[in-house]
């Protein structure tokens, strides 16, 4: 088993293993406010050095590679861009937070490394209305098969003096947009790609659509790579919510590649003040765009 190097730098943290920078943590966005600054894992690699994850897109600026974001916190818009008003669809609004890394509790690598955080959600008007206590666990390094795998926990405590109403576009009226929570866009390379489910295999293009808003334990997008040869597969398990709603699947791979396992999608949860959200969820990035069978195989096996 590879070891699994961390180097903390002003703005970000190098994960390298294998040789690899297979991650960057970048903790300190210094974006514009309509991007809603916040912390964001950007490149993230396949263990043959492929980068996997977009980064500022034109079509959303604000989507960066794999980040933890919520599109609606009682008509406050920590995801960035444009708010969705229903009737109006979407508008620029002076409602745009921000993600502010307070500090890190502890960085640590060897046969794994993990990177534990403190975080606070800040409205626009300056308002702190959530604490996070993040924790990232890159594991599972192995260079023969080429993949890995990132464990992300997230514990969201209310500090606002007032229910806080958490929700997505689909909970304001917008049908199938309920993107919240962990959100992660690909590569455009991988547009096109398939996506697969343990109902479903191989779904391209308009076909995926009928994974929207399910809540299987687990999806995987399999795509092409620029750069480097060959292709490469993201697997994603649901993971755990504490709230009542089930994590549902929030997944794209046309006109551009994103998945999101949201904690929001159709139904809204509630956190009066001091409570608490907690999220657990799992990434495998591996080389190669496996088929059904070898990703059934790989979710069994790495289920957490």
């Amino acid at each position: 088993m590879s070891e699994v190097r961390v180097a903390q730098e002003d703005r970000d943290l190098a994960v390298n293993a294998a040789g690899v920078e297979i991650a960057r943590y970048v903790f300190s966005d210094d974006a514009p406010v309509f991007e809603g600054p916040k912390p964001f894992l950007h490149p993230l690699r396949t263990l043959s050095g492929a980068t996997v994850t977009g980064y500022r897109p034109w079509d959303h600026r604000w989507h960066k590679g794999l980040q933890m974001t919520l599109t609606d916190v009682s008509g406050q818009n920590f995801w960035g861009g444009n708010t969705y008003v229903h009737g109006e669809g979407y508008v620029p609004l002076d409602n745009v937070g921000r993600i502010r890394h307070d500090q890190f509790t502890s960085v640590q690598g060897g046969s794994e490394a993990t990177v534990a955080e403190e975080l606070t959600w800040i409205t626009q008007a300056g308002e702190p209305w959530l604490a996070e206590h993040r924790t990232h666990r890159f594991h599972g390094v192995d260079t023969d098969r080429g993949i890995w795998a990132l464990d992300i926990t997230s514990s969201l405590t209310s500090i606002a003096g007032h229910d806080l109403v958490l929700g997505s576009p689909t909970t304001l009226g917008r049908e199938n947009a309920g993107y919240s929570g962990l959100f992660l866009r690909l590569a455009r390379s991988f547009t096109s790609g398939a996506v697969t489910t343990p109902a479903h295999e191989g779904l391209v293009g308009s076909a995926a659509d009928v994974v929207m808003g399910s809540a299987e334990p687990w999806l995987a997008l399999s795509g092409q790579l620029d750069e480097v040869d060959g292709g490469a597969t993201i697997l994603a398990f649901a993971g755990a919510s504490s709230a009542e709603p089930p994590v549902r699947w929030f997944v794209r791979s046309e006109p551009f590649p994103v998945l999101a396992p949201s904690p929001t999608f159709d139904e809204a949860v509630t956190l009066a003040p001091g409570e608490r959200l907690d999220l657990a969820h799992r990434f495998v990035v591996a080389d190669g765009a496996l088929s059904p069978g070898e990703i059934a195989a790989l979710a069994a096996e790495t289920a957490p």
